[in-house]
């Protein structure tokens, strides 16, 4: 007579969770610690610079957690798909970004500081459709350049005409809002997938020969809306006009300077209580840090970026295949590109952009972009494992 209480038992629901073949087990632990560290000193500083202004004691903590909260959901979904299924979604993915980018420009859009890139959608949530499009973009320009020509370890040249297609669309689209900001960061994507691909030298020469042409043509033929004009002004020269133009960069060095070593406290920052940053809860987010958190806070801040990038380095080298592999590298340069923007315009580094501080700053669409990255991230990482 057959035991029932042992044979054909199943796995305990523990042990299939944490077991050692378990999804859990195989996760980057270290680089969930880091972004969960990220949203924490978001959170904190979101309540600090919005507590004063927002409406109730809290300022808009409350949604941010809430936005944070459907980002980790997201994130734990897209962990659990297999990264080589993604590539048969990919076209689904960036046609569905493309849709959300055209509807902008339709009478669903809106204007909010004075970029026309969102849609409302009541109860004072709005999404902005050109964060997903970086998700959409980067998975489209893997799918194609991860099949290499036929006897060589090289993306076909149908393929790389066909991914500098669907990156000169998607930034097309971006750049009728218009927003600046987020078009560098998909010539970026597009960059970083070129490169990881392997392509060979003589189409990044030519790209990056486009690439000075276009940015010569911008200003020559005066193609920047005037408000862009002024922040390349305040960065060339913050003290042109420090009540006007070059206030933002002004102000942003002055409250991060206060800071000093240690900060001034958790809600105990001057130009953070008095809102003499404009932006501080998103694009200005690094200069409460540096206002209450001090130098040893920013440092913090810039290290668990650099964790979440060095693991993600690790897990694009890893991986067996190529599509994870772009997949992975292209992620990791969109946020060390996003963070070097953000940080250093807050430091008078860089001209002022627009870009949010990744896993920081408040933001919904923006929050939910990120942490399916990361969800991307651990999937590629999960499947790499459960081959050795």
């Amino acid at each position: 007579m057959i035991d029932r209480t042992v044979a054909g038992r199943r796995p305990s629901l523990l042990r299939r969770v944490a077991g050692e073949n378990s999804t859990v087990r195989r996760l980057d632990g270290l680089m969930l610690v880091a972004v969960a560290g990220l949203c924490v000193i978001g959170t904190l500083l979101v309540w600090s610079s919005t507590r004063t202004w927002a409406p109730g004691s809290t300022g808009l903590v409350k949604k941010h957690i809430f936005n944070e909260m459907i980002g980790i959901v997201l994130c734990a979904i897209v962990a659990t798909v297999d990264h080589r299924a993604m590539r048969a979604y990919a076209p689904l993915v960036f046609l569905v970004s493309l849709i959300g980018l055209g509807l902008v420009i339709t009478p669903l859009g809106a204007t909010i500081n004075g970029s026309h890139s969102w849609i409302l959608l009541g109860g004072g949530f709005a999404v902005q459709p050109s964060e997903f499009a970086k998700v959409g973009l980067l998975l489209i320009i893997a799918m194609l350049l991860a099949q290499p020509a036929e006897g060589s370890d090289r993306p076909r040249g149908l393929d790389i005409w066909l991914a500098l297609l669907a990156s000169g669309v998607t930034m097309g689209l971006v750049m009728l809002q218009p927003d600046l900001g987020t078009a560098l960061v998909l010539a970026v994507i597009t960059a970083a997938g070129l490169i990881v691909a392997g392509v060979r030298k003589r189409w990044i020469a030519a790209l990056t020969l486009v690439a000075v042409a276009g940015v010569f043509s911008v200003f020559y033929f005066q193609l920047l809306e005037p408000y862009q004009v002024a922040r390349f002004t305040a960065f060339v020269d913050p003290s042109v006009d420090p009540r006007g133009v070059g206030y933002n960069s002004t102000q942003s060095m002055i409250a991060i300077g206060s800071g000093q070593l240690l900060g001034k406290g958790l809600l105990g920052g001057g130009q953070t209580t008095g809102r003499f940053v404009p932006e501080q809860h998103t694009d200005f987010i690094f200069t409460v840090a540096g206002e209450e958190f001090g130098f040893l806070g920013s440092v913090t801040v810039v290290l668990l970026l650099g964790v979440v990038l060095l693991r993600g380095l690790k897990i694009a080298r890893q991986c067996d295949d190529r599509f994870g592999t772009l997949v992975a590298g292209t992620i990791v340069c969109w946020f060390a590109f996003q963070t070097f923007i953000n940080v250093g315009m807050t430091i008078g580094i860089m001209p002022i952009t627009g870009l949010p501080l990744p896993f920081v700053s408040y933001g919904g669409t923006a929050t939910f972009a990120n942490l399916i990255a990361i969800g991307l991230l651990q999937a590629i990482r999960v499947r790499r494992q459960s081959f050795n």
